[in-house]
């Protein structure tokens, strides 16, 4: 493990290694390829392996840009682009900078899926480490031996079991940690050396993976229990250990794992789970955007949340609470909200209720002023109409759970109805934004999981907000990073979701978008990070305690990919 040793400046970073000659062209963080000057191949000892033309990064990044899209296969530019990340990493943040609307679908979701599905057979290269169980009693050891460098302040961490729609991935998982690491890096601008992808490999239970002769992962039933606890028990020591104040993001743990994971270690070390607390805030921030736009009362809100695993808890949870900051308190704000999964209304009067869903239990007095029956509780189209729900919210991977009668009876009471099919990918997203918009006669405001083209109305075209997490996690973890904060609280998590509410500019209210365009994603994770540093002031878990000097810190932590000048220190 190497000490990264980069100096800011407003003159450009300039960065000291211990290595020279070709070795520099062989690490990924040092290379520039042909942005080497022919000064610097002269200082440095790379005369004659490169060619004669010297590139400044901008000419690098459309060129390799232009050979990358050329290829119409998502999979193959995502393999395309992994392989840059291998040789040229600046180049990599330039180019997805650059070209972000296009490639963010590439590194993250969708094609992250496949690219996780078929990590084994399309693999080149490691990347992050592996955490497997034969390594139990040397955790630490290998954090130490196998990371590139010191001073790590950020991890995504995986057990590869529920990556997107497709379940258990096991070691292909990985894929997931990378891509929402690239995201930190362009979005929050946090640098690659001091970010970490860690894959915990405790075995897969997906059988097709484990008869595979060529599956690259850890080739057993998957832990459970005290086994399983006691392994990431052991790793969260270790990373405390090894690198002091690394916030961890928890990414693609199946709900009971994710639940537990998340409340056993919180007060831990700051950490929090993206499918649950990043999902609440984005639907929380598009709810509140809607109701800006339609000139209507968040706290009048009627909400039907369809799904009740761990992202729709997660949405539940991040709603309630800005509810209740909005002023609503006791039967009011039970009545706000209604969450929905397989077997209809989440209910007091129901049997065999999984714990992570009490919170979210209607009373079945409130139930009965519906005027719904048995089979009208599991009916989304008749609870919807009964509620006279405002938004609809979907957390539940049923793709077309949206139909047309659904949308039509929301219609009928809302004068602009918020639908969110927020699964993904695409595959399972619970509606179409062009039929939504067809069915509601272009009234309803739409945002989704996954990316959708524009769609054509009678009024012009309207753009298809992507109610996408990466406008908010990586915002969290730069505001907890600057503020050395101890956890992550509920707190910052919230403003998170009212920063990203308020970060709509006018355009966007114009154009009725609930979410931000991703040509924004620098100046929206800026914002973010200020409100969750601030936050992490204001609830008493941040070290660096100034807030007037926030903003400014934030803005120097900050990384362009930009070449820096490289001095060798043998």
């Amino acid at each position: 493990m190497q000490e990264f040793k980069l100096e800011r400046s407003a003159q450009g970073d300039r960065l000291t290694v211990k290595t020279s000659g070709p070795d520099l062209l062989r690490y990924p963080l040092y290379n520039k390829g042909t942005g080497f000057t022919l000064e610097e191949r002269r200082r440095l000892g790379i005369e004659g392996l490169l060619p004669a033309q010297h590139n400044d990064i901008g000419t690098q990044a459309e060129r390799i840009y232009r050979s990358i899209f050329f290829n119409p296969d998502p999979v193959g530019r995502n393999i395309e682009l992994s392989s840059l990340q291998d040789r040229n990493e600046t180049l990599y943040y330039r180019l997805l900078r650059d070209h972000l609307e296009e490639s963010m679908p590439i590194v993250y979701t969708p094609t992250v899926s496949l690219a996780s599905k078929y990590y084994s057979r399309v693999f080149r290269r490691p990347r992050g480490i592996f955490i497997t169980p034969d390594y139990r009693g040397r955790i630490e050891e290998v954090l130490r031996t196998s990371a590139p460098f010191s001073g790590v302040k950020l991890m995504v961490v995986t057990d590869n079991e529920a990556i997107l729609g497709i379940g258990d991935q096991g070691a292909g998982g990985m894929a997931i940690s990378t891509g929402k690491l690239a995201l930190y890096c362009v979005g929050a601008g946090i640098h690659p050396a001091r970010t970490l992808p860690i894959s915990l490999d405790v075995g897969t239970s997906n059988q097709e993976l484990l008869d595979d002769p060529f599956y690259l992962g850890w080739r057993h039933e998957r832990l459970r229990g005290s086994d399983y606890i006691d392994i990431v028990d052991e790793f969260v020591t270790a990373a405390r250990r090894v690198f002091p104040g690394v916030v961890i993001q928890w990414e693609d743990f199946r709900k009971e794992n994710a639940l537990m994971i998340l409340d056993r270690y919180r007060e831990v070390l700051p950490s929090f789970n993206d499918d649950i607390q990043g999902t609440g805030a984005v639907a929380s921030a598009c709810i509140q955007s809607g109701c800006r736009i339609s000139g209507t009362d968040f706290a009048a809100s009627r909400i039907v949340i369809y799904g009740a695993g761990a992202a729709g808890l997660g949405i539940f949870r991040q709603l309630r609470d800005q509810l209740a900051r909005s002023g609503l308190s006791g039967d009011a704000l039970t009545r706000a909200i209604i969450v929905m999964d397989s077997r209809g209304i989440v209910s007091d009067d129901r049997d065999r209720i999984d714990d992570h869903k009490r919170e979210m239990m209607w009373p079945a007095a409130l139930i009965a002023e519906l005027q719904l029956d048995v089979d009208g509780r599991k009916d989304l189209q008749q609870v919807v109409s009964a509620y006279k729900a405002t938004a609809l919210i979907g957390a539940s991977g049923q793709g077309g759970a949206f139909t047309e009668g659904t949308v039509r009876a929301m219609a009928e009471h809302v004068d602009m109805p918020i639908i969110l099919p927020m699964s993904n990918p695409t595959s399972i997203s619970e509606a179409v934004p062009e039929d939504l918009l067809r069915w509601s006669k272009a009234r309803v405001l739409v945002a989704t999981g996954s990316p959708f083209d524009p769609v054509k109305t009678r009024e012009g075209t309207q753009r298809i907000g992507q109610a996408n997490n990466v406008f908010v996690f990586p915002g969290i973890g730069l505001g907890a990073i600057v503020t050395a904060a101890s956890e992550v609280t509920d707190g910052m998590i919230a403003a998170s979701a009212r920063a990203l509410a308020e970060s709509l500019s006018d355009a966007d209210i114009a154009s009725r978008s609930l979410i931000p365009d991703i040509d924004r994603l620098w100046d929206v994770c800026g914002e973010v990070a200020l409100a969750v540093a601030s936050q992490a002031v204001a609830d008493g878990v941040a070290a660096h305690t100034d807030v007037g000097l926030l903003e400014e810190q934030i803005k120097d932590y900050r990384w362009l990919p930009e070449y820096p000048e490289i001095v060798v220190d043998l």
